[in-house]
């Protein structure tokens, strides 16, 4: 998981790479580098730290030309060091390229050029590359044959920013598995690994497919296709997302930025896909079994879509982890499946070889994707949009419940074509729906509370979250973000799971995080609550009922809603808490270590 930028125009590169690369840190930060181009020579800075550091330390800025390619790090193959940062070059120092995913075949590759003569000076399966094209130039013809003839030889994920100081003029970029799109501006071009490296500059996007490469001048740009060179039309779209969207808007980190875009977010989600749904509903109505898979926040997400529709439609999912689901369900998949996969980034590599496998069995593919044009898009049969936008915080937030929204919806409409749940019950729960923006500001007025909270519990290592039903899930989530961002140790569970073995770890002060609303499991919620005060936890008991309010030690409000809808609301106070724990222990909650944004590599 790496970010890449490149430019040609009339503008100074470095000053637009820098830009870049600072938007796209949240798809790696260990190391940074760029390469420019200028009168016919490549100019190289590159090491370990983040952007801004790095811009100071080696002059980032000071670096010539109108043309150059910059990239920001998230190590695969060798460790973060300043050898290891791209870009990397051939033995001749002409060609440079940087690189987001994995070479699987880079060890016999370099053995093999190792033999022909090529000196490696880094650890990267990324060197190899532009040593693979230096050898295939030498067999004749011009560099982009040679490039062509080279890549054909990888096995893995790439997109790839290469720059050949034999034309000075272009850049080419090359994607297979891993997400590149171009921007098009006027007397300038772009590519990037994410729209919002060049927003600020242009709207206009070119999304790449895998087995395509591009060409870039100042005035041109073209894509062909890798494998037989020929040009393949694309079209040219206009992305709704501002530079304002992209940035952090006056907030202290992007994180909780995204944490307050949630009721704004949500309406996008609800009026983007108040006509699409319907269709996409009529499309999978036929489809008796559902099989639903994601990766991380997104596999939460697809936990409560269970809970949905076997409440509403009377079908009930078999939701999975994708990284599982090819190994376990590959030979009973047939035609008359259904594949629900989520994913945020649309680029998620274990939900990518799900989708794959159902399509080459013969299934239906639905997908549930933030990013328009991403991976997902395409190898889906049918999309729903989440119209999140931009989420730069590595935590997932406003992807999360835009991605509940949009199942709360579906669930909805299939319900109503099947005929399962009564008509008005579906008007009265499409209409709570929609109020539910309210109830999240309502919700997001505790932040002052949950931080006091917050600095009443640093030095907890250890945290609970427990809930029954529908917010099981909220409580995984829960756990996840305070893992993620406050690197603490937190287990999420099935409330009526306590007795059966985690009651052991309960002792005195532990906090215990009661997700427990009203519905028909919150007095079975009181008694496990009651449990956990025995063995003298630490209750944050999170709901509206006055009975709640008087076994818990610390109480937050919640509005009164829906059961169904609860999942969506009552994620807001657990991304506040997490995400004031983690700056009160001194964390970037933006940029958790060891961790990136989009995991394009399995």
């Amino acid at each position: 998981m790496c970010g890449i930028i490149g430019y040609v125009g009339d503008r100074k590169a470095c000053e637009v790479i820098v830009r870049g690369l600072k938007r796209l840190e949240y798809r790696g930060y260990d190391s940074a580098g760029i390469v420019t181009g200028d009168n016919g020579r490549l100019y190289i800075k590159k090491g370990a730290g983040r952007v801004d550091e790095l811009r100071e330390k080696l002059g980032f800025l000071q670096m010539p030309g109108k043309i150059g390619i910059g990239h920001t790090r998230w190590a695969t193959h060798g460790v973060p060091d300043d050898t290891n940062a791209h870009p990397h070059t051939d033995c001749t120092g002409r060609i440079a390229l940087v690189h987001n995913g994995i070479i699987e075949n880079f060890s016999s590759l370099r053995e093999w050029l190792v033999e022909r003569g090529h000196t490696f000076r880094s650890n990267t399966d990324t060197e190899v590359i532009a040593h693979l094209i230096e050898e295939e130039l030498k067999s004749g013809g011009s560099f982009e044959e040679a490039m062509r003839r080279a890549l054909l030889r990888l096995r893995g994920s790439f997109a790839l920013g290469i720059i050949y100081a034999g034309e000075p003029d272009r850049l080419y970029f090359v994607r297979n598995e891993s997400p590149l799109v171009l921007g098009i501006g006027r007397g300038e071009n772009f590519a990037a690994s994410d729209v919002p490296a060049f927003l600020e500059y242009t709207k206009r996007a070119v999304f790449l497919d895998d087995g395509e490469y591009a060409i870039l001048t100042k005035d041109s740009w073209i894509v062909k296709n890798l494998y037989t060179g020929e040009v393949v039309e694309k079209e040219v779209q206009e992305i709704e997302w501002d530079l304002e969207m992209a940035e952090k808007s006056g907030y202290e980190h992007f994180t909780l930025k995204e944490i307050y875009e949630q009721p704004r977010a949500v309406r996008d989600a609800i009026h983007g896909n108040a006509e699409v749904v319907r269709k996409v509903a009529e499309e999978i109505a036929g489809y008796d079994r559902i099989f639903i898979v994601a990766m991380g926040t997104s596999y939460h997400a697809g936990l409560v879509a269970k809970y949905l529709f076997q409440r509403l439609t009377r079908r009930v999912p078999i939701v999975e982890e994708a990284s599982e689901f090819r190994y376990e369900f590959g030979e009973i998949l047939n035609e008359r499946d259904l594949v629900l996969a989520i994913t945020q980034s649309g680029e998620t590599a274990d939900t990518l070889a799900a989708m794959r496998l159902a399509k080459e069995r013969g299934a239906k593919v639905l997908a549930i994707v933030n990013v328009v044009g991403s991976m997902a898009t395409r190898v889906a049969d049918l999309t729903l949009y989440t119209h999140a936008g931009p989420e730069i915080g590595v935590a997932a937030t406003k992807t999360y419940t835009t991605q509940l929204t949009v199942l709360t919806m579906l669930a909805i409409e299939l319900a109503r074509i099947l005929g399962t749940t009564d008509g008005e019950e579906l008007r009265r729960l499409e209409e709570n729906l929609k109020a539910v923006p309210e109830l999240m500001e309502k919700v997001l007025g505790h932040d002052g509370a949950l931080r006091e909270l917050a600095e009443g519990l640093l030095g907890r290592e250890d945290f609970f979250y427990i809930a029954r039903g529908i917010n099981v899930p909220t409580a995984l989530e829960g756990a996840l973000k305070l893992k993620e961002i406050s690197y603490v140790h937190a287990e999420g569970l099935s409330a009526g799971e306590l007795k059966h073995g985690p009651l052991a770890l309960l002792e005195n002060g532990v906090p215990v995080v009661a997700i427990a609303p009203g519905g028909r499991t919150f007095d079975k919620m009181v008694a496990n609550i009651e449990e956990a005060r025995a063995r003298g936890a630490h209750v944050i008991g999170l709901g509206e009922e006055p009975e709640l309010r008087d076994i818990s030690d610390v109480f937050i409000e919640m509005p009164g809603m829906d059961e169904l809808l609860t999942p969506i609301v009552y994620a807001l106070p657990l991304q506040l808490l997490a995400y004031h724990l983690s700056v009160l222990r001194g964390n970037d909650p933006d940029r958790p270590r060891n961790l990136a944004k989009s995991v394009t590599v399995e």
